[in-house]
């Protein structure tokens, strides 16, 4: 049985939907609290009042368990800003991506996808769950944008967001460069000028 097949049980019983509510909060806090790689399974179980077994019967490993509790936490959502601006579209997305790299989800985030690197199962559910999610919005951004004539239809639009995309992640695996509404407006608005029908003109503001 693969991660991608555990990772969001559906436990039956009111009692056991109680158990497995308390064994992601208790992850959750023990992901915010000493990190994924300190963090054990006996941890996860003395914290949450169920027993290992209890937790094994849903879950193959810690990583399932910690990948449910991030996404129960902070909720796969990314919502489409659609303001009638490609531009200012992808502004306010990146905007909201490194408040999200930011703040302690964030810090969860990049340990997940460090793990991921080595664990092929965490790598799949941690794509298909939340980058998948959240790069489909950007793709409607693209299609919009390229519908409207502001963006060009002769750039891969993989390549494209990208290069929104990319520097932002950068960022937040290496410590180097802030993760701000300015930052996220300059990668934007740097992005912008190779992929715009109207390369010299000035970004909105």
């Amino acid at each position: 049985m693969s991660l991608q097949d555990t990772v969001r049980p559906k436990p039956g019983r009111p009692r056991s939907e109680q158990s497995h509510a308390a064994v992601l909060r208790a992850t959750s806090e023990l992901l915010h609290e000493i990190g994924l790689r300190a963090m054990t399974t006996e941890q996860i179980a003395a914290r949450s009042g169920s027993s290992k077994a209890t937790i094994y019967k849903w879950w193959p490993n810690k990583y399932a368990v910690a990948v449910d509790a991030f996404f129960s936490e902070m909720q796969a959502d990314s919502p489409d800003p659609d303001t009638g601006s490609a531009r200012e579209d992808f502004r306010s997305w990146l905007r909201g991506l490194c408040h999200f790299y930011t703040g302690p989800s964030g810090r969860v985030f990049a340990q997940l996808v460090g793990e991921a690197q080595f664990d092929p199962e965490v790598a799949g559910v941690l794509g298909d769950g939340l980058i998948r999610t959240r790069r489909a919005v950007l793709e409607t951004v693209w299609d919009r944008g390229v519908a409207r004539g502001e963006l060009r239809g002769d750039v891969d639009r993989d390549v494209g967001l990208d290069l929104i995309i990319g520097p932002a992640l950068y960022r937040l695996m290496t410590s180097r460069g802030a993760l701000d509404d300015a930052a996220a407006d300059a990668i934007v608005d740097a992005a912008m000028s190779g992929m715009s029908r109207n390369e010299g003109a000035m970004p909105r503001r």
